[in-house]
């Protein structure tokens, strides 16, 4: 069996819907995994958000191409969590849920700690931007 088939197998059976580099390390060299990621993303099984962040993808109903199977509000906490960031709520959602603001916040926009985040992650031209909590 292939590292792609392999890495395919790992990602179907895995309950996470996001996935770094370093989860596939085992089935081969950096280069071969980069080789089979970069497989599995022409074969639509999964779509890049960052640098050596992939997630799992299905298929759209208006365009066909591949998109991820939750949005990017929902993927990008958990890796950001993966890698081992505290995220909070960001300062806009905040006001929103206490009621303090009736403005309902656009974007995605997260909440980080005291961590310094230089990693872009988004998807489709949709990024995701950071605020000190």
């Amino acid at each position: 069996m292939n590292i792609v088939s392999r890495i395919r197998r790992s990602v179907a059976n895995r309950n996470a819907d996001v996935f770094v580099r370093a989860d596939f390390a085992a089935f081969g060299s950096e280069a071969q995994v980069g080789r089979a990621l970069a497989a599995l993303q022409r074969d639509g099984a999964l779509v890049r958000l960052g640098v050596g962040v992939y997630a799992k993808a299905k298929t759209s109903v208006l365009s066909g191409n591949p998109i991820p199977i939750k949005p990017l509000e929902v993927l990008a906490p958990e890796v950001l969590k993966k890698l081992g960031v505290e995220v909070q709520e960001s300062r806009q959602m905040r006001e929103y849920n206490s009621g303090s603001s009736t403005q309902v916040p656009t974007g995605v926009v997260l909440g980080v700690g005291k961590h310094r985040i230089r990693r872009k992650l988004g998807f489709n031209g949709k990024l995701v931007e950071y605020e000190r909590a």
